[in-house]
């Protein structure tokens, strides 16, 4: 089922009377700024700011966090672009420089998120600094930007699922009075990740974390499994190919096994907290001794 960009939206559970009719743009001094690219950015924000507050918790600091974003953002928004283009390559094949009009749409959350942490892992080798801080602190950007950025699917009227009669149901009305209801996935996918922040803030704040890669770990498995059970209810699911299989599905599944098999070994494990910390240090230290003896 394709997006439907002027559909009136409607809620049955809150009555009649409720309606939303907006565009999916808006202007501001002659300037056309949409809705989803807006709400994006704003997801965005709030995770840096949340991240940078916290990153004095994960053995970072505020420059830190800058220059992994500097980084990982173009990376992510590459991934995102190029895991939509792979799964979806019939739409371009005649004329490849619609690859480039990102404009127009088609990025994927899964190419995002990979293609950040291949960045991460590339500026953290180079650095001669520990990954797992990174990820850990990363892991709770990622559910900020995650649980606001499907709101903007919402604006789109995209990303919904099949129809259906359930409470929630999400109503979708064409110009022509023709109405569909589905399900709002965009809603249970932003309330799932909003969810799993606030479970890993508190798991985060509570001196539990025992090891670099412990939360990051948890939040892959969170993500993974909500993403898997929901993914099934979308019609608008990237397919592996020529087979039956969802693309986002499938993904999900494998790193919701992967994540609970390294937070098992790990969990055997004795693990000093003090380690985490010790080797956030020396990475440093070794670091501005390097930078030391390059500027001799």
């Amino acid at each position: 089922m394709e997006s439907m960009p002027n559909a009136t939206i409607t809620f049955p559970m809150f009555g009649d009377s409720f309606q939303i009719t907006a565009p999916g743009s808006f202007q501001i001094f002659g300037l056309t700024l949409y809705w989803y690219g807006t709400i994006i950015a704003i997801g965005f924000l709030l995770a840096v700011l949340y991240v940078n507050k916290r990153s004095k918790a994960f053995g970072l600091t505020q420059d830190d966090i800058i220059n992994m974003l500097i980084c990982a953002v173009p990376s992510a928004v590459v991934g995102a672009r190029l895991y939509y283009v792979i799964f979806n390559f019939s739409i371009y094949q005649e004329n490849l420089w619609n690859i480039f009009k990102i404009r127009d749409g088609g990025l994927a959350i899964y190419g995002a998120i990979i293609g950040a942490l291949i960045a991460v892992i590339i500026y953290c080798k180079v650095k001669k600094l520990p990954i797992g801080p990174y990820f850990d602190i990363g892991a709770l950007g990622l559910l900020i930007g995650q649980s606001a950025g499907r709101w903007g699917n919402f604006m789109n009227r995209e990303a919904f699922g099949r129809e259906t009669t359930i409470f929630c149901r999400m109503g979708l009305t064409d110009a022509s009075g023709n109405a569909i209801f589905v399900h709002p996935t965009f809603l249970y996918e932003s309330l799932w990740n909003l969810l799993g922040l606030l479970l890993l803030h508190l798991f985060s704040k509570s001196g539990k974390r025992r090891y670099d890669g412990q939360l990051f770990a948890m939040y892959v498995a969170w993500y993974g499994f909500g993403r898997m059970l929901i993914e099934g209810l979308r019609t608008d699911s990237l397919y592996l190919f020529d087979t039956g299989l969802r693309v986002s599905q499938l993904l999900a599944g494998l790193s919701v096994a992967a994540a609970l098999t390294y937070l098992a070994i790990n969990g055997s494990r004795a693990h000093d907290k003090s380690e985490m910390l010790v080797n956030i240090v020396a990475a440093k230290a070794e670091k501005a001794q390097n930078d030391s003896k390059a500027d001799e």
